[in-house]
Formats: structure tokens, sequence, C-alpha cells
């Protein structure tokens, strides 16, 4: 029911607790990732099992860019489909927020990384965060593109936060074996999929995980923010911020995002 806040994730500093056996004070840095929704405020309250205390060495800003994505990020590497520096992968988006931190991650771990972006600017800025091979999907079918990179053989998984648009084309990239990870559909829900289909192409695998079934446990949240936290101090990966921005430019950062006019994340700040 409106009106309704919004925002899952955010930074703020600890002004008040309910209790003296708090884990945090007053003072403290904190931020969350898994909502619940809200962010777009001033001032709010917060379970406190929902706060992670932000380590000296992450800035707000840096931190507000990174905790869903970084999370995300996380457990689709290293537990939905563990990558390894064997496997050749298809993100789709590798522009985007999630898609700029997951190629700096895979290629720490050594793996091959295939992306569809939408245009030169985006292939670029995908290219220097780690991604090998790009295909412009708004020009060529992105499948048969990806089956000539990999000489026919496919791609161990792909990593699909788009959905509707991209779903039934993306079973055409796997190899044997391979799996499908649908994460988000900002294009729309993907199509009914066939179970016949997955068999016909070679017996593979499709999920349609989420962060919240992924960290729904306290020391699951905390293992995934830490690992973030970990190669951000190693500089293994960085989050891309493409705009900060107002609280009260909220309209404008909406229509940017929906027009796809954006690159990295954008950080919204209180006005005060």
């Amino acid at each position: 029911a409106l009106p309704s806040g919004i925002g899952m994730e955010g930074v703020g500093i600890i002004t008040k607790t309910s209790s003296v056996k708090s884990t945090f004070k007053v003072g403290d840095r904190v931020a969350y990732g898994l909502g619940p929704p809200g962010s777009y405020s001033e001032a709010r309250n917060i379970q406190e099992n929902k706060l992670i205390k932000i380590p000296n060495f992450v800035e707000d800003e840096a931190a507000a860019s990174i905790m869903l994505k970084g999370m995300t990020v996380e457990y689709l590497l290293e537990r939905t489909f563990k990558v390894n520096s064997s496997h050749t992968v298809l993100l789709h988006a590798a522009a985007g927020g999630v898609g700029l931190l997951a190629c700096q991650w895979l290629k720490h771990i050594g793996a091959k990384v295939i992306g569809t972006v939408g245009n030169e600017k985006k292939a670029e800025l995908a290219k220097s965060n780690g991604c090998d091979e790009i295909v412009l999907y708004r020009e060529e079918a992105f499948d048969k593109k990806v089956l000539s990179i990999t000489d026919g053989k496919g791609v161990d998984v792909v990593y699909d936060g788009v959905g509707k648009d991209t779903a039934i084309m993306s079973l055409n990239c796997l190899k044997a074996l391979g799996m499908l990870v649908l994460f988000g559909n900002s294009s729309g829900n993907s199509p009914p999929i066939d179970p016949s289909i997955l068999a016909a192409k070679g017996s593979l695998y499709v999920t349609r995980p989420t962060l919240m079934t992924y960290c729904a446990e306290r020391h699951d949240m905390e293992k995934s923010v830490n690992r973030v936290f970990e190669l951000m101090k190693n500089s293994v990966i960085k989050p891309s911020i493409g705009k900060v921005m107002s609280l009260s430019e909220i309209v404008k950062a909406h229509e940017d995002l929906e027009s796809r006019k954006t690159n990295g994340a954008i950080v919204l700040k209180n006005d005060y």
C-alpha cells in the first residue's frame, strides 16, 4: 500500500540503540544490503541483525554502492555455481553495477569472461574491468557470437540478470551439463522453460536463486559481506560509482536507470 518506502541497501551512523546490550554503539558506521525496504530516507529504524559494521578502510560511498551488489556476486560465483579457472562464463549486462564487480571477481579467479553490453562505451568499461570478450547484443545475436567465440563448445555457466529478453537464447550458449543462472529480471520475467528443452540441449541446469535465500541466516550474511570486504581490502574488487546524486534527485536517478543511461552504481546522499 502507498505510501511505501523503497531501497534495499544503505549506509548510516548509529544515533540511538534500543538496548545497552546492543552489538553496536552510537557513532558506529554501519551498512545493510538485505533490506527491509526503506533506504530512501534521511533516518530510519532498522533491526540490529540486518546491520554490518563498516571497516575503517571502506568509505561510506563505497559501502553504499557495493553491499547488495557485492553479496550478489559472492553467492553467484562462489555458491550457486562455483567458478574456477577452467570455466568460461557468459555474463549479461557486463557493464552494470553487478556486472562490473563480477568481471573483476571472475578475472581474479582466472575464468574466461564473455560479456554482453549495449554499446561501445559500455564495452570499453567492461573490458577495463576484466571482461575478455564482448558481444554487442543490439548488433548481433549473442548466442551465435558466443558459440563462435568458444569454437562451438559453449560456456559452462550463464549469469543472466536480464530475464525475459535473454533467457531462452542463453540456453543456446551452454555446453552439455551447463547451468543457466537466472538471478534477475530487468527486462521482465523469463518465459517458461520446458524441461524437455534442457534434456535436448545436453542435460542443462536452470536455477532462479535470490540473495535473500542465500543470506537468510545471519552467519551466511556475515560470511558473504566479509568476503566482499576482504577482496576490497586486497584490491581485487572495487565499486564502480557512476553518479553520486542528492536524495532530492531521486526521480532523475530512476529516469536515468530506466533509460539505461547509467554505468556502475548510483549513490544517493541525504541533502543535509
